[in-house]
């Protein structure tokens, strides 16, 4: 039987492994689900005879070395920092790789060398990264097909919670990496280009810089520049393009309170916060106010947030619970964004039958025959249950489709890469819609940014 070693069975594997599993019998398959932890590996793979869990410490390298030697082909779900090692490995044996992580520079080095050795090292194959870039040069390559110029694409993505769980003020419960969430937009100016003029965000005001998308069905949302939307453009072969811009999808509203927290300076990272263990939630807040000998930490709150006590960010601020003195922050030596992080937990979790959602949406700006067109593709994806859910879905399934087809010589390209051929996304895409994620394309009106001239 033909070994695939799946490293790493944290949830976003959850799909991936289902998905093999099921494919197994027929492929020939055995699916080795390798983690630090044995009985994590046992749950993910619940008995199945073509499947065995295996304990492993990436960090023993003769253990690693010898589960990769053994398969046929690796899938890395490890963070991203942990897959050169992986790679390293997969190079000296001569194994194919899949990751749904960024190309890190460490990996993009390696490139010459996988070529040299016909090997594929399929890397940003899940949902953002990977979802996106398929769906999205799937339709620019279409455009180009007929002789159309690219004008403009813009590109949102987000995690959500499916709109009959959506029971808080915010609109939002954490369906992925917290932390991620906390330090969104941090790490330098959000860069975009709008018709054909470089704009910059600062993160100080990244979030009171929305843009609104209407998808039928599930109502108004709002996105937030990316920090980097740049990083694409040539590898989408859009070097010429007037506007380019990515975006995180978010309910309306969640933008203008989340800036409550980053004006607060609660979603800091750079330093540690004082005795943060013995702290309470009250007391965290007042660090960043103002010394008064009358007024309490709530109109204190209010005064240098400009809110009044009958504003809907006032509501959403007390929601959590924020300026409760008795609940510890019980985080030694720990940043104002890992204590807020904690507290935003106790709100933001998703309750046991809660259950996901992921949108996308796409817009193509395109100049065709003389006249300006335009494309709408968006995408709702709603998850099952807590083990498999949208997120899950859509990460894991590329993952796993991408590693058959590598298998079965349908993708044949060698080296460091992203998904952006055909030989790749028109056969996932393609399948990727039996599992319920399908991309809706619409013809719109283009009005790019300069509506008076139409």
């Amino acid at each position: 039987m033909r070994s695939i070693l799946i490293i790493g069975a944290g949830r976003s594997a959850s799909s991936l492994i289902r998905y093999l599993l099921s494919k197994s019998e027929s492929e020939n398959l055995h699916i080795v689900v390798a983690d630090l932890s044995l009985a994590l590996a046992e749950k993910k793979t619940q008995h199945h005879p073509n499947a065995t869990p295996l304990a492993l410490n990436i960090f023993d390298t003769e253990e690693r070395k010898s589960a990769i030697e053994k398969a046929s082909i690796v899938i890395s779900m490890l963070p991203a920092h942990l897959h050169i090692e992986i790679a390293r490995d997969c190079l000296e044996f001569k194994k194919h790789l899949v990751t749904a992580s960024y190309i890190s520079d460490a990996m993009q080095a390696l490139d010459e060398e996988a070529k040299k050795s016909n090997l594929i090292f399929m890397n940003e194959i899940g949902l953002d990264p990977g979802i996106d870039h398929m769906s999205a040069m799937k339709v620019i390559d279409e455009i180009r097909s007929k002789g159309g110029n690219m004008l403009l694409f813009e590109s949102f993505c987000g995690g959500l919670v499916a709109p009959e769980c959506d029971n808080n003020l915010w609109n939002y419960k954490f369906t992925w990496a917290p932390r991620n969430v906390v330090l969104a937009g941090q790490g330098g100016a959000a860069k975009f280009i709008q018709e054909g003029t470089y704009k910059y965000i600062p993160y100080g005001t990244v979030f009171r810089r929305t843009e609104f998308l209407e998808v039928e069905g599930y109502g108004k949302f709002e996105a937030y520049s990316n920090r980097d939307s740049l990083k694409y453009r040539s590898i989408y072969g859009l070097d010429d393009i007037l506007t380019l811009y990515r975006g995180t999808i978010r309910r309306v509203g969640y933008s203008k309170a989340w800036n409550m927290f980053v004006q607060l300076g609660m979603t800091d990272d750079s330093y540690i916060m004082e005795d943060s263990e013995n702290m309470s939630y009250r007391q965290f807040v007042n660090s960043f106010l103002p010394y008064h000998p009358t007024d309490s930490v709530e109109i204190k709150t209010r005064l240098i947030l400009k809110i009044d006590q009958d504003d809907i960010m006032w509501d959403k601020l007390l929601e959590l619970d924020l300026f409760n003195p008795d609940k510890k922050v019980n985080l030694p030596n720990a940043t104002p964004a890992q204590i807020l992080e904690k507290i935003l937990s106790d709100s933001w979790t998703l309750e046991p039958n809660d259950k996901d959602m992921i949108v996308m949406y796409h817009k193509f700006g395109y100049i065709l025959n003389g006249k300006k067109k335009q494309i709408d593709s968006k995408m709702v994806c709603i998850g099952d249950d807590q083990t498999y859910t949208a997120m899950a879905k859509t990460v894991g399934l590329p993952v796993a489709m991408a590693t058959l087809l590598i298998l079965n010589g349908k993708i044949t390209t060698p080296g460091v890469q992203l998904p952006i051929r055909k030989e790749v996304y028109q056969p996932i895409l393609k399948e990727l819609e039996e599992y319920g994620v399908i991309f809706n394309e619409q013809d719109m009106p283009y009005f790019g940014y300069n509506p008076d001239l139409f």
